[in-house]
């Protein structure tokens, strides 16, 4: 599996929003890209990415910023990885699934598809919640979701 940076940095903004629920605000754009150190043009693509997979919702304005969609013991990382990245693993830039081989390499497709499955039960076990420092974690039934 590679990780990109776009998937660490969306991963990490993801933490940052469900971290800062406690002041009940919403998180600008701007000052995730400043916490995190993602570059900000960059950190807005992705944003829109996990706004369209219904992961973060959105607010113009002054007062306007990013909160997550759901709770955070509900969003995965395999969530998060789908949303900005499609397929977590490919094979020559294709998912896995769609891997044909032929002759004395038929069975690597099976291999591929192991590692497909492997790598999905890590991610989609592994929620928001679980990866937020202790300090960070509240009660998340007033999150919306």
């Amino acid at each position: 599996m590679y990780v990109s940076a776009r998937s660490d940095y969306a991963l990490r903004a993801m933490l940052a929003v469900a971290a800062h629920r406690d002041g009940g605000e919403l998180v600008k754009a701007a000052a995730l890209a400043e916490r995190q150190q993602i570059p900000l043009s960059f950190l807005q693509g992705i944003l829109v990415d996990l706004r369209r997979a219904d992961l973060l919702i959105s607010h113009r304005g002054n007062d306007g910023g990013y909160a997550l969609a759901r709770r955070a013991d509900t969003i995965s990382v395999g969530d998060i990885l789908r949303a900005v990245g499609g397929s977590l693993a490919t094979v020559r830039g294709l998912p896995v699934e769609l891997a044909d081989y032929h002759g004395a390499a038929t069975g690597l497709r099976d291999v591929w598809l192991a590692v497909h499955g492997a790598i999905a039960l890590v991610v989609d076990r592994a929620t928001l919640a679980d990866l937020l420092p202790v300090e960070s974690r509240s009660d998340d039934a007033d999150a919306p979701g």
